[in-house]
């Protein structure tokens, strides 16, 4: 192999992503160059131990010399995130969204359990399913009814559940999550039962950010934990937050030698300072997304691309979600084989019928920019190559939320 083939690959990468191609997953969106800079810092090479370790009987403020600007950064970070959700606190360790998940869930729960969420076939986490999280901490898992029509939790008959089943835990948020959920009467049941009401927020994280989609803390979830990699704007990585002090307590001690070890300096850093962006102008950045769902649900409805909830306003998120059937019906093929396609058009797609619109907002993308947007998607969906148009569309645009 040359040696020079991981470099060469890195550019072909940053050339295909960044430049000739147009984002549509709902599960990544861009960081900033500064987020990015971070990221490739020298904070990448070191190890330490998390501020605030007990280690062989002696507390210790950290584990390692050298390291009082890496402890000053996760200091920082918390408190930004604290000011961004609004919480007393929060844990910016976690790796990703579901070491975040995994803290949260073991902070609150203990063998033969039970916990509640969304169920995969509804859109939930897969990780939440019995084979997975819950098998591995020896929890019992179940499911939350769920209304198809509307996409959302049937709340009359979970609160129903709620009550007697009696889990210890019930997650609402889901990886398909087009509308908020109804969080009153989940939370009184929730109260009734002495569970504990979580709120996975990793799709729409941005969106909570900047003050839109629903305040999980405010509405009755006692912790809200997600990825920081999707409608948020910042590195790959988790983050917890939570008003509770016993509950920052019970998260903590299930840190580190538990679930957490190193938590990647580099990534703290990042995602500190894409903290400080969503501060300036995230309210601004998560109007535009919804903004630029509806209306890109809106032309691609009018030009025949079969998408769901076109009567409810298609989405008060990031996602759109597409028709499967009407998808088959239309264009004759699996929304897997027409992943593929539109990708010989630099259109990224995901392969289970969700549509994003994150990243394109990051781009600068406005309303007025969607309807050529929505031509260049069915060019490419009736199987011509829309490649030179996507790329010409793309280059018009370039970061416009990040920091001056």
């Amino acid at each position: 192999m040359d040696k020079g083939y991981f470099i060469k690959q890195m550019r072909a990468q940053q050339r295909w992503r960044l430049e000739d191609s147009i984002n549509l997953l709902p599960s990544e969106n861009v960081t900033s160059p500064q987020v990015r800079a971070l990221l490739s810092s020298d904070f990448g090479h070191r190890y330490t131990l998390p501020v605030n370790t007990e280690y062989a009987g002696e507390f210790l403020e950290n584990g390692y010399r050298g390291t009082k600007i890496t402890t000053e950064i996760e200091i920082a970070a918390e408190k930004v995130a604290r000011e961004v959700f609004g919480s007393r606190h929060a844990c910016v360790q976690p790796l990703s969204g579901h070491i975040a998940a995994m803290i949260a869930i073991v902070a609150v729960t203990r063998r033969g359990d039970g916990m509640c969420s969304i169920s995969m076939e509804h859109g939930g986490y897969d990780g939440y399913g019995q084979a997975y999280i819950p098998d591995i901490l020896g929890l019992k898992a179940s499911h939350l009814p769920f209304d198809m029509n509307r996409h959302t939790i049937d709340t009359t008959r979970a609160t129903k559940l709620i009550r007697n089943k009696k889990p210890r835990l019930v997650i609402l948020g889901a990886s398909f999550i087009p509308f908020p959920y109804e969080m009153g009467p989940l939370r009184d049941a929730c109260e009734d039962t002495d569970s504990v009401l979580a709120y996975d927020g990793s799709h729409v994280l941005g969106l909570i950010a900047g003050g839109i989609f629903q305040s999980p803390l405010k509405e009755g979830a006692r912790i809200l934990y997600g990825s920081t990699h999707k409608s948020f704007f910042g590195p790959q990585g988790g983050l917890i937050v939570t008003d509770e002090d016993d509950m920052d307590r019970q998260i903590r001690k299930n840190l580190t030698w538990r679930i957490v070890d190193n938590v990647h300096w580099n990534r703290v850093g990042a995602l500190g300072q894409a903290l400080l962006e969503s501060k300036k102008f995230g309210g601004r950045y998560a109007k535009q997304v919804v903004r630029n769902a509806k209306r890109l649900g809106k032309e691609l409805t009018q030009r025949g691309f079969p998408l769901m909830f076109e009567e409810r306003g298609f989405t008060e998120s990031h996602q759109l979600l597409i028709d499967i059937k009407g998808l088959k019906k239309a264009f004759g093929m699996t929304i897997n084989d027409f992943s593929i396609m539109m990708e010989k058009s630099n259109l990224i797609i995901d392969s289970v019928a969700r549509l994003g619109t994150s990243e394109i907002t990051r781009m600068g993308v406005k309303e007025k920019d969607i309807p050529e947007l929505a031509s260049i998607f069915m060019e490419a969906a009736e199987g011509k190559n829309a490649r030179k148009k996507t790329k010409c569309f793309r280059e018009r645009f370039d970061m416009t939320y990040i920091l001056p």
